[in-house]
């Protein structure tokens, strides 16, 4: 009996070890892949704010929440499933659906820029006049959601290439996308939450009797404004850096080699010149003309897009 018991131990430590080598593969795959993803979480974030932006500070959190629960939705429901069974059956595919998402990011970024310089803005916006406010809100929401999804895939497909280069046991990828889908989703829509309700916590502070609370409520009155400004320029740049990059990596992946090599070359350039800040400015230099590749693409396609969309309007009539 002894034995026996010693023996069951014995298979019950060598399960606890396998299981804690499979959480640590997952972490690490999760870990790398997160990291990787990086500029699409960035663009997430600062994006996001602008559909709260002008609305009721009451509906702020709701309306942030809402969308939280439409990107978990996203990622574990409809992008999970898909990005493992599709890295299982047609892995070949990802780069190909990386590159679409890429020129989808390299089309929103540049149709943002195009608005700022004077062309034509595209969907409702709160300059319009709002019949229906709640209708407004559910459309806002549905609307982020909706670019949630291009963004949420965009990073499964980027953490799903780096984690397919760690392990290739069909659970670890999953358990490690499933764990970069929640902690990005918690870490995007929590930093937004606190960024659109700051104004309010400034507001709050400035009406204290305590003269550097009131200083530092002032100080968040003044700033937030500019803060959501600067958001949305980082944004659009991320949008075109990160659409511009994965495009530009994809074309290299499927043999086109001239484009990123161009860039490579900007970089090495910059690198050669710098000395100590080679590093920094290096990669600097490599997103710059990353951005720049993408915001021509990106002009290209909402180009032809808008043509289509005029074509299409002149036949209706």
């Amino acid at each position: 009996m002894p034995g026996g018991l010693m023996a069951l131990l014995d298979d019950v430590s060598i399960i606890a070890r396998a299981a804690a080598a499979s959480i640590d593969d997952v972490s690490v795959a999760a870990g790398k892949a997160g990291t990787k993803a990086a500029g699409v979480v960035i663009d997430d974030a600062a994006v996001t704010p602008g559909y709260v932006t002008g609305l009721s500070p009451a509906r702020e959190l709701p309306i942030i929440w809402n969308i939280t629960k439409g990107s978990l939705k996203n990622k574990l429901l409809i992008l999970l499933p898909g990005a493992v069974l599709l890295s299982w059956l047609l892995p070949q595919a990802i780069i190909y659906l990386l590159m679409l998402g890429g020129g989808y990011l390299c089309y929103e970024g540049a149709e943002k820029v195009m608005e700022k310089l004077g062309g034509k803005h595209h969907g409702e916006t709160l300059e319009d006049p709002i019949e229906d406010l709640a209708e407004f809100e559910k459309n806002r929401i549905n609307g982020a959601i909706r670019t949630d999804l291009i963004l949420s895939a965009e990073i499964m497909a980027i953490s799903l290439n780096e984690i397919a280069t760690i392990s290739d046991s069909f659970w670890i990828r999953a358990m490690a996308l499933a764990l970069v889908g929640i902690a990005i989703t918690l870490l995007v829509y929590g930093a937004v939450a606190l960024i659109v309700k700051m104004d309010d916590v400034g507001l709050h502070l400035a009406r204290r009797e305590n003269g550097f609370a009131k200083k530092i409520g002032k100080f968040l009155l003044h700033a937030m404004p500019k803060l959501l400004t600067l958001l949305s320029v980082v944004g659009t740049i991320a949008m075109l850096w990160v659409g511009g990059g994965i495009v530009l990596h994809g074309l290299e992946e499927t043999g086109l080699n001239a484009p990123a090599d161009w860039a490579h070359g900007v970089q090495h350039a910059v690198e050669g010149l710098t000395g100590a800040l080679s590093g920094v400015l290096g990669w600097v230099s490599y997103a710059g003309v990353s951005a720049l590749f993408g915001l021509v693409l990106g002009a290209i396609i909402a180009l032809i897009l808008h043509k289509m969309v005029s074509a299409g309007a002149r036949e209706a009539h």
